[in-house]
């Protein structure tokens, strides 16, 4: 039951970092309005691998996040265990062959507790039949606790809860800014005018430190442009998600697949409007990358995809919570803001409201750019 509160909030960004938080506003009582410059999730998040992992080396406190992040999918999946677009069917990796690599991140991974398996070609058909050994290198790890969650579908599932609770959207705001008074966040400014809040949180991706910036706050932004592919309908079988040297795949829901990697960051041409441009045979090279990581001559084909900055902070870690240079105004800012997604709007929407900041979050601050 929603705890009954007078506090109203503005979230700024239409993301999924943004809808999460603003839904567990809501359930806590906050009058809440969503702002979006365009269309919900028509950002990264609409172009996000979101691949559900901790795996690989970080910060302990990091790490934690992460694995709290996955234990609230975890508890979703359990709720609906048939939905297609959260699933929970592990992760492969591999490096170019370089064994060494591949030993001392599978030690690191076990040292930590996270469940992570040695495998090779003749028994990667454990993990998933649908892996061709022969794209395998000498060894691969297998994650078996990693899943994915196609977040346009899970912003959906969230929006609807949120309005049902009161909340209201504004999207197609255009480029918003946030508005104090004697130092303190009051509310946002956009195309369709003022709104004035309690408190307002900045969730907008890669663009979260150009809004900040005006306020006195910098954010190092190591955001690069990414691209996500989803092929036509495939009737390959692969459930796992793949993170390999040419190419990254996840299913998605219509029997549909996720492509993503970076080789190509380089053919992604800016455009004088802003949008990007890559050459067909650059994407469809992807793919044939794709389908060499699957059994069988059925290859995979590229049906869209979108290209877009990827938001990745300055250092590599997540930006949360208040700016201590101007009390009441938040900031949602991550390159895992996938996995990270639930907790994160749990745990701000708590900060939000209490005032009591949360141990969790403490490392995160904008402040350690200083």
């Amino acid at each position: 039951m929603a705890v009954k509160t007078e506090m109203k909030v503005v979230v700024l960004g239409g993301g999924v970092l943004g809808v999460s938080t603003a839904l567990e506003l809501a359930k806590r009582g906050a009058a809440v309005t969503l702002v979006t410059e365009a269309a919900l999730c028509s950002g990264a998040s609409g172009r996000s691998l979101s691949w559900l992992n901790s795996a690989g080396e970080r910060s302990k406190p990091y790490h934690a996040l992460r694995m709290a992040g996955i234990d609230r999918y975890r508890t979703l999946f359990a709720r609906h265990p048939t939905l297609d677009w959260l699933r929970f069917d592990g992760g492969i990796c591999w490096s170019d062959n370089d064994v060494a690599a591949t030993e001392a991140r599978h030690d690191y991974e076990k040292a930590h507790g996270y469940d992570s398996q040695l495998i090779t070609a003749e028994n990667v058909a454990q993990a998933d039949a649908a892996v061709d050994p022969d794209a395998l290198a000498a060894q691969a790890i297998f994650n078996p606790g990693e899943g994915w969650v196609s977040l346009p579908h899970l912003v959906d599932y969230l929006v609807n809860q949120f309005r049902a609770l009161g909340g209201e959207v504004v999207e197609h705001a255009g480029k918003a800014s946030v508005i104090t008074d004697r130092g303190r966040a009051c509310g946002i400014r956009s195309d369709k005018g003022e709104l004035r809040a309690d408190a307002v949180l900045v969730a907008c991706g890669p663009w979260t430190p150009d809004v900040v910036a005006p306020l006195g706050v910098t954010i190092p932004n190591g955001s690069p442009v990414s691209m996500l592919v989803i092929t036509e309908p495939s009737a390959q079988p692969l459930k796992a998600v793949l993170n390999t040297p040419r190419a990254a795949v996840r299913p998605n829901p219509g029997n549909r697949f996720a492509l993503d990697h970076d080789w190509y960051e380089a053919d992604i041409q800016p455009l004088a409007d802003g949008e990007y441009r890559i050459d067909e045979q650059v994407v469809a090279q992807l793919a044939q990358e794709a389908s060499r990581l699957l059994r069988g001559d059925r290859p995979l084909k590229a049906e869209s995809w979108k290209i877009g900055l990827k938001p990745i902070p300055g250092d590599g870690d997540p930006v949360l919570g208040e700016l201590q240079k101007v009390p009441g105004c938040y900031v949602a800012f991550s390159h895992s803001g996938a996995t990270l997604a639930l907790i994160v709007g749990e745990l701000l929407a708590d900060e939000m409201i209490s005032g009591e900041k949360h141990p969790m979050l403490a490392s995160f601050g904008a402040e350690r750019f200083s």
